[in-house]
């Protein structure tokens, strides 16, 4: 049996948001809520007639009015002009010594009813799919990332084995000539002592 659509209220950053929604955890997943802000007393369930009507005519669509203000919802919100040296509004929250007014009952019929739960299932799986596509272009996004990462990684690598080839190269070149120094080093010292011993002799 389908469950009737409600209505739910919190205040999130410098609006009030409003859902009409078949449960809290519904409610939640729809503001995007990574807390249970019903437990945490920052949302509830609302009858307030106006804000009803409201939520009831776009089920599962977040309505937003400025934080504090006793506005009306709709789907866009400009922010609140009472911010005042750069500070962000506080939520006016209500005595709870202060009577609550009983609100009017609900005459929401069943065909309106039963409207506004096939509403909301479209307006959830249109965030399903907008989710699903923002994740998939992060996804490419990250898959880019990783290409452009591995092909700069690729080219470093390749840099690195040349310079590494070239000074062993180098480094052979080196030893080869080293090794050719010490050689006419030995030469030349037998040479110069042959020379020196017939300068010798030629002196007499």
């Amino acid at each position: 049996m389908a469950r009737k659509l409600k209505t739910y209220q919190t205040s999130l950053g410098f609006f009030d948001l409003a859902i009409a929604a078949p449960s809290m955890k519904a409610a939640l997943e729809a503001w995007g809520a990574d807390s249970n802000l019903f437990h945490q007393g920052a949302a509830k369930e609302t009858d307030d007639p106006d804000v009803l009507s409201a939520t009831m005519a776009k089920p599962g669509v977040v309505l937003r009015r400025p934080v504090g203000s006793d506005g009306p919802f709709g789907e866009y919100a400009e922010l609140p002009t009472n911010l005042g040296d750069g500070e962000r509004p506080k939520t006016v929250r209500k005595s709870k010594s202060h009577k609550v007014k009983k609100p009017s009952p609900r005459t929401v019929d069943k065909a309106t009813e039963r409207k506004g739960l096939v509403a909301f299932e479209m307006e959830q799986k249109r965030r399903e799919r907008e989710r699903a596509r923002e994740e998939a272009a992060k996804q490419k996004e990250r898959e880019r990332r990783r290409g452009a990462v591995d092909k700069a990684q690729a080219a470093l690598d390749a840099a690195e084995r040349e310079h590494e080839e070239k000074v062993a190269a180098i480094q052979a070149e080196a030893a080869a000539l080293e090794k050719r120094s010490r050689t006419e080093n030995v030469r030349w010292d037998k040479e110069r002592e042959r020379l020196e011993a017939a300068l010798q002799r030629a002196r007499g």
